[in-house]
């Protein structure tokens, strides 16, 4: 799938001698011990004892979340990495199968958008008014939260931040923030790989790299992906549609020029990738409970469906280091995102309709395109001092255009128009210092403002086509409206290095995520987010496990979440709540010979205060029921409708889609077979805790339940090339992996295949 850069990201360093404190090793030995990790044996023969003893060891991990090039072990931060060649044997193939294999990651399918949720915090809302919560960015470049789910190739790593990264990234990452760094041209010679597999449901799929140093100062790299599969599902329904299927290409190009001093580094992505619609069944428990069959892959149909997703992401990055060390850095992105779906919105046949011709209700045609364009200027010193800063500022601009028409097959009031665009304007400037207080003792700290404003148009019709209300419907809702906000973020931290294999830390760390309009009578405010962080990482057994664990203490404010508004009938967003998180998290990674191990546990404690909202799960399906009704008049949708029965308290429960406890463990032994020729197998599992969705925590309606989750490798090696089998989901474990609104979203089947490649 992917190509890590094993030559400058992942570099293996030696084995260093170890001076822990005897604590420190007390605790280490517990945790090993509690994920699965022991050292070998005292039995052990002369021969395993020397190959445990080897210079096989973890890869020192290179990241540069935070501007620089950084050994992961020595930066004060909650972080999983992964290169291109761990998320292959980690069966990573896009957003979503990243939280099974980062700790207290949690992402849930709602259809149009995935909610990435980090400690409980992140998004919670489909509303283009809300921002991530946990930064999305591909080559630095931030991104929007549609058209997240295309297949990861062709990287050199990924970063996952762990809690509020208020200084550095800024405004969207209350929850944290992750980084999807593309493998970059290079000058030393030709070089790529190539890869092909064949799998069940028929998938398909090819991918690929090229580099080409075109002088000693001049490359471009061109990598690309096809990837096709049927669909996981059958539809019953008189149109047959077959959502869930793939078919996906994206290509990237890649220049890079660098002249000395300066590098000029170029990217531009185009993605298109189409699905046949989103797969879903109504929720047991709802309105149209009936339709579902005891098969959860077996939808019931009445509307054509569609999903068809473009993404343009381009990337411009300029650097310039002087004879000091000092670095000058600008990076310009420009994202262009669009999203074309059409949806059978109950997922089921009219309840008395067997004419498929007459059963045309809830029906949704949707149309989202955002563009954005962002801008980056630092100024990073060298690290080699008593004192080491940076500072930056940063711009913004998204345009996001929705286009949504309902239908319900009411005559009246059909069809419902809803028509959003918003203009956004983020601004930020940040300064980041270190200073040694001891050799061994850093202050750190940081500091951003950020100042954020929106305006938005927009309205809600119905009737435009019929005998009622004329060809320009009747406009019910206004969506005009304005917001502006701004917060100041920021870190204080102490670093301690106990010695070169221990690094101690604590800090306080606060972010914010800023709010935005519903409308000309109703806006709503950021959300902010104070953390509190204990962490250690070490390096034991002569270096042949790396551990990392942090326990954190959270106070987060004015959670935003949709929540239907009765004086209008619109659902909106509001601040619903506060909530207190608390936890800890530990990662490990061990190398014994050709044996290793890897694994991450995770435990989430939240509470959200309640709040008295309207239940919309509970409101009659048809279609638009019009304001809250004055004071002893009846309900007459769409004219007005009385809320009042479908008021209740919620909230006073966990975080929504944040399980409590998750963890993931890999395992692989490398046995050679002659030659050059290895043959490795692997095992993952990973488990993600019940989770709840809506506020109410309905047991029927508002639980994910947790569910554990097997995949297995054998790859057989010689030198360059390699032939892989792989199975995901091997138990074929049934599940439900997202919602929207009173549909639910499955996970996929056993799938199994082969996959054979070669580097050059």
């Amino acid at each position: 799938m992917s190509q890590s850069k094993t030559g400058s990201i992942f570099r293996a360093r030696g084995p260093l001698r170890v001076r822990p404190a005897l604590a420190l090793q007390l605790s280490t030995a517990a945790f090993a011990v509690g994920l699965g990790f022991t050292a070998p044996a005292s039995a052990q023969s002369q021969t395993d004892t020397a190959r445990a003893d080897s210079d096989r060891v973890p890869p020192e991990i290179i990241v540069t979340a935070e501007r620089r090039e950084e050994n992961l072990q020595d930066i004060p931060i909650a972080a999983t990495a992964l290169s291109g060649d761990n998320l292959d044997a980690k069966a990573v193939e896009n957003l979503a199968d990243l939280q099974y294999a980062a700790p207290s990651v949690s992402i849930t399918d709602q259809g149009l958008t995935q909610s990435v949720n980090i400690r409980g915090i992140g998004i919670a809302s489909g509303s283009p008014a809300v921002a991530n919560g946990v930064a999305t960015y591909i080559d630095g470049v931030f991104q929007p939260p549609i058209v997240t789910s295309s297949s990861f190739y062709d990287l050199a790593n990924i970063e996952v931040l762990r809690g509020p990264q208020g200084t550095l990234v800024g405004s969207n990452s209350t929850g944290g923030a992750i980084f999807i760094n593309t493998v970059n041209p290079s000058t030393d010679r030709v070089k790529g790989y190539a890869k092909a597999h064949y799998g069940s449901y028929d998938a398909v799929g090819m991918e690929g790299a090229v580099n080409l140093p075109l002088s000693n100062t001049l490359a471009v790299r061109i990598s690309g992906i096809s990837n096709w599969r049927d669909s996981y599902f059958t539809d019953l329904g008189p149109f047959h549609n077959r959502p869930d299927r793939l078919d996906e290409q994206a290509g990237r190009l890649g220049v890079m020029w660098q002249p000395g001093a300066f590098r000029a580094l170029g990217k531009v992505e185009w993605v298109d990738k189409q699905t046949g619609g989103y797969a879903y069944r109504p929720i047991e428990g709802t309105a149209f409970e009936n339709a579902r069959t005891n098969d959860i892959r077996e939808l019931t149909y009445n509307a054509p469906t569609k999903n068809h997703e473009r993404a343009l992401n381009s990337s411009l990055e300029l650097r310039y280091e002087t004879d000091s060390g000092i670095v000058f850095r600008s990076l310009t992105g420009y994202t262009n995102k669009r999203i074309n779906n059409l949806y059978d919105s109950d997922g089921a046949f009219a309840p008395s309709a067997t004419d498929p011709a007459a059963s045309f209700t809830q029906t949704e045609d949707q149309f989202v395109r955002e563009r954005e364009l962002t801008e980056e200027i630092n100024i990073i010193s060298p690290t080699d001092g008593d004192f080491n800063w940076i500072v930056g500022g940063y711009y913004q601009k998204n345009k996001i255009d929705v286009a949504i028409r309902n239908r319900s097959g009411d005559i009246v009031g059909d069809p419902t128009d809803i028509a959003i665009f918003n203009d956004k304007l983020t601004l930020g400037a940040f300064a980041q210092a270190g200073y040694k207080l001891l050799p061994s003792l850093e202050l750190q700290v940081g500091a951003r403002y950020s100042h954020y404003k929106v305006d938005q148009t927009g309205s809600v019709t119905i009737g435009s086509e019929g005998p009622v209300f004329g060809p320009d419907g009747l406009q019910v809702a206004n969506l005009v409206g304005s917001h502006k906000d701004g917060r100041a973020t920021g870190k204080i931290a102490l670093n301690w290095s106990v010695d070169d294999d221990n690094l101690i830390y604590v800090f306080a760390a606060r972010g914010y995520k800023p709010g935005g309009t519903n409308s000309a009578t109703s806006d709503f405010g950021p959300e902010t987010v104070w953390d509190y962080e204990l962490g250690w990482k070490g390096n034991l057994l002569d270096n042949h496990l790396r551990t990392q664990f942090g326990a954190f203490y959270m106070n987060y404010r004015d959670f935003q979440f949709d929540s239907l508004e009765a004086a209008t009938g619109q659902t909106g967003v509001v601040n619903i709540s506060n909530a207190t998180i608390k936890g800890f998290e530990l990662q490990a990674q061990a190398y014994f010979g050709g044996f290793s191990l890897d694994g991450g546990l995770a435990y989430v404690d939240s509470s959200l205060d309640p709040v008295t909202i309207v239940n919309s799960r509970l409101l009659p399906p048809i279609g638009q029921l019009g304001p809250q009704c004055p004071a002893g008049t009846p309900s007459s949708p769409p004219a007005c409708f009385d809320y009042g029965p479908f008021t209740g308290t919620a909230a006073g429960g966990p975080n929504l889609f944040s399980p409590k406890w998750s963890y993931n463990l890999g395992a692989q032994y490398e046995f050679p077979v002659g030659g050059d020729a290895t043959l490795t197998p692997r095992l993952n599992y990973a488990y993600l805790g019940p989770r709840w969705t809506n506020l109410f925590y309905d047991p029927k309606l508002d639980y994910l339940a947790g569910r554990g989750l097997l995949s297995a490798q054998l790859t057989f090696k010689n030198r360059e090339w390699a032939v892989e089998g792989y199975a995901t989901n091997l138990t074929d474990k049934e599940y439900v992996s997202g919602q929207s609104a009173n549909n639910e979203l499955y996970g996929a089947p056993r799938e199994y295949g082969v996959r054979v490649s070669v580097r050059f």
